[in-house]
């Protein structure tokens, strides 16, 4: 396994992303990348939906084009670099057309779970011909899911960017920042484990906070639909939950003394910001996939004969 300095990106390029998660880093690569050798840029083609879109859309890229037309994209590249969400077959389609047209394929893994899932669609697998991963655990995990593949270890400029823009913590915070993401997984009920660990959280919430008051604000996902957790806040007054209004993910971590959630690569950024971190998967989930020892688990707060469905 190879540890890059900064992506050494070919010209033509075609950029293909859906879910944020890769998004977020796959921009922040080639904003730096923009500004070193704007020349490039003119020559990358993006093709971009759901939440990717509006990421870049709130903060473009120098110099890029963005278009809708995937084959027209892969004209006459060098390379395709993609991310690896599940929420699309976008990206999937764009590896699987680069193999045919034997066009080079690069993928971005951006956690540390489901990594064989996400090359499969319809029975149909589709590896790229390099991974890029962007720390040690998750280049070890790539490394043991595909062991054929080369994995390059490129910096989290992303992370870089989002600590840098974090303000300190400062003694009046006093805030918890909730961090929502879907939760797709065999234990979760009709209505979603990101519920089943919301409701888990609203009943042990006082094991972190103690008697101390506390301001809830609750971040939906990049791909949450409007109002989806309107009906929970409602059905939990006494919370005075409320939606979080930062415009960026920084500043809502600015304000938080705790930063909780159920398995969210923004949870990392918190992390790294010196924010006490919380997973508030339940006791019947599978165990927190993030890797990193400094997250505290809730249900490890809460007495065994009480932490059960």
């Amino acid at each position: 396994m190879t540890v890059a300095t900064l992506p050494d990106l070919p010209s033509p390029l075609a950029v293909v992303c859906h879910d944020a998660g890769a998004a977020n880093l796959i921009f922040a690569w080639l904003r730096a990348l923009a500004a070193e050798r704007p020349q490039d840029a003119a020559q990358w083609r993006l093709v971009l939906d759901g939440p990717a879109l509006r990421l870049l859309q709130a903060r473009p890229v120098a110099g890029a084009r963005v278009g809708s037309n995937l084959e027209g994209a892969l004209q006459d590249v060098q390379a395709v670099l993609t991310g690896t969400g599940w929420a699309s077959d976008l990206e999937h389609r764009a590896r699987a057309q680069a193999r045919v047209q034997g066009i080079r394929s690069l993928a971005v893994l951006d956690h540390w779970v489901n990594y064989s899932m996400r090359f499969e669609r319809n029975g149909e697998t589709v590896l790229p011909d390099q991974l890029w991963v962007t720390d040690p655990y998750a280049a070890a995990e790539a490394q043991r899911c595909f062991p054929r593949t080369p994995v390059l270890q490129q910096p989290n400029l992303y992370l870089m960017e989002s600590v840098r823009a974090i303000r300190p913590l400062e003694a009046a915070d006093d805030g918890i920042l909730y961090l929502l993401e879907p939760v797709r997984a065999p234990w979760a009920g009709a209505h979603g484990g990101e519920f089943e660990a919301l409701d888990f959280f609203a009943e042990n919430v006082w094991r972190l906070t103690g008697a101390s008051p506390f301001t809830l604000r609750l971040r939906p996902h990049p791909s949450d639909p409007a109002g989806k957790y309107d009906a929970w806040i409602a059905r939990h007054a006494g919370l005075h939950a409320q939606l979080d209004d930062a415009a960026s993910l920084p500043e809502a971590i600015a304000r938080a003394r705790w930063v909780v959630g159920a398995e969210t690569f923004a949870m990392v950024v918190a992390l790294a910001a010196g924010r006490q971190v919380v997973s508030t998967l339940p006791p019947w989930a599978h165990p927190c996939h993030l890797p990193h020892p400094e997250i505290i688990q809730l249900r490890d707060l809460v007495p065994r004969a009480q932490g059960t469905t």
